[in-house]
């Protein structure tokens, strides 16, 4: 049996909304992958600063003590956080609070639009050099 022309519309009009559909939930699916990848980043990022920075430290302290959520306590459970070696012989400088008992590592300031993490301070470069204030 043939179809009509408005069971033909029909069948078009769903596969196009499944279509539409289908699109939609990668495109989501993607930002959800960006987004979890910006935070692993980030977080990697504040870590390695906290290993350097009493300051950074601190803001990771305070962050992982005020979790809400008990699964995500549970996840910090067995962690050793980093400490900054401020001890015996390392000089630190009070104006930054950084330990001068670890290495510091040159990270070139992308010119990209790109955000680089580098001796406490986050700068996102733009064309007009703004500059943001990690801590």
């Amino acid at each position: 049996m043939a179809e009509s022309a408005l069971e033909k519309a029909e069948r078009q009009y769903q596969q196009a909304k499944a279509r539409l559909s289908a699109a939609k939930s990668r495109e989501n699916a993607a930002e959800r992958k960006r987004d979890t990848r910006r935070k692993v980043i980030l977080g990697g990022a504040l870590i390695d600063l906290a290993a350097r920075d009493d300051r950074a430290m601190e803001m990771l302290d305070r962050l992982i003590d005020n979790l809400t959520r008990d699964q995500d306590k549970a996840s910090f459970d067995d962690w050793e956080r980093p400490r900054c070696e401020s001890g015996a012989g390392a000089s630190q400088s009070a104006a930054e609070g950084d330990c001068a008992s670890k290495p510091r590592m040159h990270r070139p300031t992308p010119s990209n639009g790109s955000v680089s993490v580098s001796g406490g301070v986050a700068a996102a470069q733009t064309g007009n050099a703004n500059r943001a204030s990690l801590l």
